[in-house]
């Protein structure tokens, strides 16, 4: 009985967050999170001199920061066929011949492709923690509380001040990720709040998430 009702658990039970704000995922442990996105690079296809220059330079950001980070890797289904009836429609428009006839092969090569194999887009992501503690006023409730008037505001008020004051050491680290990731060759940006919360949710639900329009792709998938 005890594993059934586990298999019917919800995100929250798995992910407690309190609140999304600011660009920070609030814990209800009274911890931080913010996510980074990363673009990718074709490592096979770099000189020998190149790849380990991305490599030295890996291990000198990993040594450089005093904070932990977790590295998320995530694969979603892609719909090409939105992407193809783009191109077939620039190949109408086309008005050099072997143009458009290279252009219909493509798109002939594309959806056989697809027939044969499920496309996937990899994001790639750099989670970055924060925990600053208890925030003010969890710990100083006692019997007195109940007679001030403005306890519930100045409570409001405190937590406020707390989240911008540590959203600021987020924030630093999050410059460290960005330029440490630039230093290897990569573009990499903080996710805002509609992203973090859009990343979240396909994330424990991919069998409802939408797919990625293959035509909207960027270096960074997600925007900022």
């Amino acid at each position: 009985m005890a594993k059934k009702d586990e298999q019917h658990k919800s995100t929250q039970s798995f992910l407690k967050i309190s609140e999304i704000k600011g660009d920070t995922a609030i814990l209800d442990t009274g911890g931080y999170l913010a996510v980074v996105a990363v673009s990718s690079t074709n490592f096979a296809l770099k000189s020998t001199e190149e790849q380990n220059a991305m490599i030295y330079g890996y291990q000198n950001f990993l040594n450089s920061i005093d904070f932990e980070i977790q590295i998320l890797m995530q694969s979603r289904k892609m719909d090409i066929h939105v992407y193809l009836e783009a191109v077939h429609k620039q190949m109408e428009r086309q008005t050099n011949e072997l143009l458009r006839v290279q252009t219909q092969e493509y798109i002939q090569f594309i959806s056989k492709l697809v027939e044969n194999a499920s496309i996937m887009n990899k994001s790639f992501y750099i989670i970055i923690t924060h925990s600053p503690g208890l925030l003010p006023g969890k710990s100083k409730k006692g019997f007195f509380s109940m007679f001030s008037k403005n306890t519930q505001a100045e409570e409001f008020a405190a937590k406020n001040a707390k989240f911008e004051t540590e959203r600021l050491k987020m924030q630093q680290k999050i410059n460290t990720v960005i330029g440490g990731m630039a230093q290897i060759g990569l573009k990499a940006i903080a996710l805002n709040t509609e992203a973090l919360t859009e990343l979240f949710y396909n994330s424990y639900n991919l069998d409802s998430a939408p797919l990625i329009d293959a035509s909207k792709l960027s270096d960074i998938n997600l925007k900022a």
